[in-house]
C-alpha cells in the first residue's frame, strides 16, 4: 500500500513538546506542566493542551523526563509471593497510600526466587523509581541486592530482615504474635502443640518459632523436633505435608501455623484424613487475611492487618524521600490475637 505524505511525515517525526505547544497556542512550559499533572494550569488551558496531545498522538516518555528532572513519580514495589493473599492485600495498601500522594506503583513479583528478584529489580531500575519497597525472597543476598540497587535509592524492607543491610525495615511482631497464639492454645487445655509450616532459615519463621518455644517454655511444656514441620508457606504444600504431624506415637492435638495460607492448607489435609478442624484438631494462623474469617471453621489467627501494613510501608518510604540518609530505622507493627472457632479444647 502506498504511504501518504502525512503518514510518511508521522513516521519520520514523533510529535514533540514544541509541536504540542504550537498546536495548542501555549508555551512549552505550560505543556510540561500539563504532562506533570500540575494544579497550576487553568482547567480550560489544560483541556486545550490535552486535546492537542490526543490529536497529535503524543506519548509522554516519563523515564526520560525523570532523568531530566532527577525526580520520579513512581515507586517500585517488589513482593516475594503475590499469590499469597496477605501480600495481595499489602500491595493494595501500598498502592492506595502512594496514589493519595500522586505516585504510581511499579509492581514486581519474585515467586521466592532470588534470581528472579535480581532480574525484576534490574528491570524496574530502568524506570528510575523514586524509591523501593521490598519484601525479599527467601535466601536473598544483601550484597547482590546492593549491586543492582546502588547506594542512593531510598529502600524500605518489609517482613524479612536482611542481615548486614542498612535499609529501613518494617517488621511484623512475629515472635510476640506466635507466643500469643501458643499461649491461647495452652489456655484452652492443649499440651501437645506443634509448630507447622514455613522454612526455618527464613527470619520471619525463626522469629515465630521462637515465640512458640517461649510460650511452651513459660508453661513448662516441651517441644518435640518431630512436631516442627517445615513446608513452603502455601496452602498446597501445607496440605501435602499433613501426614508428617501424625507419624510418631505421641501425636499433637493442636498446631501453631506459620501463616493463614498454611493453616488453611492444613485444614484441607486434616479433612482428607477424616478429621474435622476445630473439633478433632485445633490450629491457629498468622496474618488474618480476609478468607480467615470465612473458613470452615473460622480461623483463630494473629491479625497483622496487611492492607494497613501496606499503607504504613508507603508512608515510611515517602518520609525518606528528600531527606539526608541517616541511620537505618526499624519499625515493628503490633500483632493482635483474633479468636475464632478453630481452637477448641482437646477432644
Amino acid at each position: 500500500m502506498k504511504k501518504t505524505a502525512a503518514s510518511a511525515k508521522n513516521e519520520r517525526h514523533a510529535p514533540t513538546v514544541s509541536d504540542i505547544a504550537a498546536g495548542a497556542g501555549v508555551s512549552r512550559a505550560t505543556v510540561s506542566l500539563v504532562l506533570r499533572e500540575s494544579p497550576l494550569v487553568h482547567p480550560n488551558t489544560r483541556a486545550r493542551v490535552q486535546a492537542e496531545l490526543a490529536k497529535q498522538r503524543y506519548v509522554y516518555n516519563r523515564a526520560a523526563a525523570n532523568l531530566r528532572r532527577r525526580t520520579s513519580s513512581a515507586i517500585a514495589l517488589v513482593i516475594n509471593d503475590l499469590s499469597n493473599p496477605f501480600f495481595a492485600e499489602f500491595a493494595a495498601g501500598v498502592d492506595e497510600a502512594l496514589g493519595h500522594k500522586g505516585y504510581v506503583t511499579l509492581l514486581g513479583n519474585t515467586g521466592e526466587s532470588p534470581e528472579r528478584q535480581q532480574a525484576v529489580l534490574a528491570s524496574l531500575m530502568e524506570h528510575t523509581p523514586a524509591g523501593l519497597i521490598l519484601s525479599p525472597a527467601e535466601h536473598s543476598d544483601p550484597a547482590q541486592l546492593r549491586a543492582v540497587l546502588g547506594t542512593h535509592l531510598p529502600v524500605l524492607v518489609f517482613n524479612r530482615k536482611l542481615e548486614g543491610d542498612d535499609w529501613d525495615f518494617l517488621a511484623l511482631d512475629n515472635a510476640r504474635g506466635a507466643e500469643m497464639a501458643t499461649a491461647h492454645l495452652i489456655e484452652r487445655g492443649h499440651r501437645r502443640i506443634a509448630f507447622y509450616g514455613g522454612h526455618a532459615d527464613s527470619s520471619s519463621c525463626r522469629q515465630r518459632r521462637a515465640g512458640y518455644e517461649q510460650a511452651m517454655s513459660n508453661a513448662g511444656l516441651r517441644t518435640r523436633a518431630e512436631w516442627m514441620i517445615e513446608t513452603a508457606p502455601s496452602r498446597i504444600d501445607s496440605a501435602a505435608h499433613t501426614p508428617a504431624l501424625f507419624k510418631g506415637r505421641q501425636r499433637p492435638t493442636a498446631a501453631v501455623c506459620y501463616n493463614d495460607a498454611v493453616a488453611l492448607g492444613l485444614m484441607l489435609g486434616l479433612a482428607a484424613r477424616g478429621m474435622q478442624p476445630g473439633r478433632d484438631f485445633a490450629l491457629t494462623g498468622f496474618d488474618d487475611i480476609p478468607e480467615a474469617a470465612l473458613a470452615t471453621p473460622p480461623l483463630t489467627t494473629i491479625a497483622a492487618q496487611p492492607r494497613a501494613r501496606g499503607r504504613q510501608a508507603a508512608e515510611l518510604l515517602l518520609e525518606q524521600l528528600g531527606e539526608q540518609r541517616g541511620k537505618p530505622r526499624q519499625t515493628t507493627a503490633p500483632a493482635q490475637l483474633q479468636v475464632r472457632d478453630s481452637t477448641p479444647p482437646p477432644a
